[in-house]
């Protein structure tokens, strides 16, 4: 739940003039003002960017998009911003529609555009408690589409694409800049797939066990299946417990996967239970590249 000091700051933000809100490049004579969600894209409105843009993220490092609130300074760092890139991570859906009241010349850009998008994990049988919907979301989202499509370097060649083109839109004088940087941005993304694809095609099991299902876009991309423990952002029930455990063993899996946002409590019972041990993978490193071909190793090292 929000809290009223927070709702007052915006309501009073609300009231500032719009000239202080995204003001055009023109007149500014410096960097495009960008925010984005989460690390990651940081990572590729820099390179497209370079100079020319000034990047804040709303989920710093250790930081969760799914009970993340943004900070006052935060707030009004926004109400001058010039581009929003959103992927649609949980904090998002609450919070995106005040943040677009609060500045209406920054323009809101959904990276998810184009992209098909698959279903997160869904863990719910009879007699489990069903995920509802959250009744204090303030935009209308399907909670059951999966946001991390990041993890795919694939997907992430389509989401610089829209950055670059964004950018271009709002500061057209450094256009060439733009596309250099992007060039260069889409040719690692290519290279780095071909590694991710030689590293896991040889692995002689397929699937792996995640606690925050995070890893769908990067699974889907290199042949592979995760199967999380969390789902809906509830953890299970003993029965779909008991059903992951025996599916791990029965596929072998000795490792499950968790991430620095989450608690560890639940995967430490999982890896005793598969005799098997807790291996941390960020989804939401800044450095995309190497935190990429880390994971890569990682899972190749538990799947092998």
């Amino acid at each position: 739940m929000m809290n009223r000091w927070m709702l007052l700051l915006i309501s009073l933000l609300a009231l500032l003039p719009l000239a202080t809100a995204a003001p055009a490049i023109a007149a500014n004579r410096g960097p495009v003002q960008v925010f984005v969600s989460v690390l990651p894209l940081k990572y590729f409105v820099e390179r497209i960017g370079g100079s020319h843009v000034n990047t804040q993220v709303m989920v710093g490092p250790g930081q969760s998009p799914h009970t993340y609130e943004p900070t006052p300074r935060q707030m009004t760092e926004l109400s001058r911003a010039q581009i929003y890139y959103r992927v649609g991570v949980t904090f998002e859906q609450v919070w995106m529609k005040r943040i677009a009241q609060l500045n209406p010349n920054m323009r809101i850009v959904d990276l998810r555009d184009g992209i098909k998008l698959r279903k997160l994990e869904d863990h719910q049988h009879e007699g489990e408690e069903e995920h509802a919907p959250d009744d204090h979301a303030e935009e209308q989202y399907d909670d059951s589409l999966d946001p991390h499509v990041w993890t795919s370097p694939v997907l992430a060649r389509s989401m610089a694409e829209q950055i670059r083109a964004t950018l271009t839109a709002i500061d057209p004088a450094h256009a060439q800049d733009y596309q250099a940087g992007f060039d260069s941005l889409t040719a690692d993304l290519t290279a780095l797939d071909t590694q991710l694809r030689n590293r896991l095609a040889g692995v002689k099991h397929r699937k792996f066990l995640v606690f925050h299902p995070a890893w769908g876009y990067f699974a889907d991309s290199y042949g592979l299946q995760q199967i999380a423990v969390e789902a809906a952002g509830k953890e299970p029930g003993p029965r779909t417990m008991a059903r992951i455990i025996a599916q791990a063993r029965q596929d072998n899996i000795r490792v499950i996967f968790v991430q620095q946002q989450f608690s560890r409590t639940t995967a430490a019972t999982v890896a005793r239970a598969i005799n098997g041990k807790v291996v941390a993978l960020d989804p939401l490193a800044e450095n995309y590249i190497d935190n990429l071909r880390k994971a890569a190793d990682a899972l190749a090292t538990a799947l092998e």
